[in-house]
């Protein structure tokens, strides 16, 4: 079964150079197969190591295994810049999605405005279509008070999607995490991977092939007159390269981020503190 102890034991293994499968199930004191099954899961989960396979379909096929260096996740020079700007933010003002959707291509990609922030059907559609993953950047997640979307999640979880967040995890929060962590408690698993780290990005990954960008435009932060209403955009990006760029930036903030169980109990230990 694979455990934190093993992940750790992969990581640090392969840390220190590139190895091919039969390398880690002779680590591991296991068969090749059980090996591959882990390194495939650790790959898919964490991002921190990643598989090229040589002579693929011949008997000579050689798996290699190799760490995943967060200085090359970037292709270019502007995603480096991105990806630097999005590590220093905090609030979600620190980054605007159009800053990445400037770049994709203009047939993979799509924008629109709306002014109400409970009704987005949008995102309910895209969020209910997934099948396998969603990786969420959020701020406080209150995407889940949105119309529809607690009961979209309840579909996602029955189903076995796995949804992995990041999260500011504090007073303003704790509600609507409590909200879905409820519905892993009636289900009698662990349904969601919620880690606590202060990011400025509002985005959705689904199944690895669409990636949805949110920001507010806010009267409050311009000059009177500039702005008459409050503004949501939302960015939709279906270009492969983007939306593989952005699961690297998700998985690069969450190994360094704090699991949401420990982050509740220090919670917990403040004395007189209620949320």
């Amino acid at each position: 079964m694979l455990d934190t102890a093993i992940i750790k034991k992969i990581n640090e293994f392969v840390y220190l150079q590139p190895r091919s499968v039969q390398e880690v199930a002779l680590l591991l004191k296991v068969n090749w197969r059980t090996a591959d099954r882990y390194v495939d899961r650790i790959s898919e989960e964490q991002g921190t190591i990643s598989t090229k396979t040589f002579r693929g379909g011949t008997k000579g096929a050689l798996k290699i295994v190799f760490w995943c260096n967060i200085e090359k996740i970037h292709s270019t020079t502007f995603q480096e810049r991105l990806y630097k700007k999005i590590e220093a933010g905090r609030k979600k003002e620190d980054f605007s999605p159009m800053d990445i959707f400037q770049y994709v291509d203009e047939k993979k990609r799509h924008a629109a405005a709306r002014l109400d922030n409970a009704k987005d059907r949008a995102f309910i559609t895209l969020l209910s279509k997934c099948q396998k993953e969603v990786l969420c950047f959020s701020g406080n997640m209150s995407w889940i008070n949105k119309s529809g979307a607690i009961e979209t999640v309840r579909e996602l979880v029955k189903n076995n999607v796995q949804i992995k967040i990041l999260t500011r995890i504090d007073v303003a929060s704790i509600k609507n995490i409590n909200r879905l962590l409820e519905i892993g408690e009636k289900q009698g698993r662990k349904c969601f991977d919620i880690r606590h780290c202060d990011q400025p990005l509002r985005a959705f990954i689904i199944d690895g092939k669409a990636a949805r960008l949110t920001e507010k435009k806010d009267p409050a932060i311009y000059k009177p007159g500039e702005l008459k209403k409050e503004v949501m955009i939302d960015y939709e990006i279906r270009d492969e390269e983007w939306v593989q760029w952005l699961e690297k930036v998700f998985y690069s903030l969450f190994r360094t981020s704090v699991d949401s169980e420990k982050r509740m109990k220090d919670m917990k230990a403040v004395e007189n503190f209620e949320p």
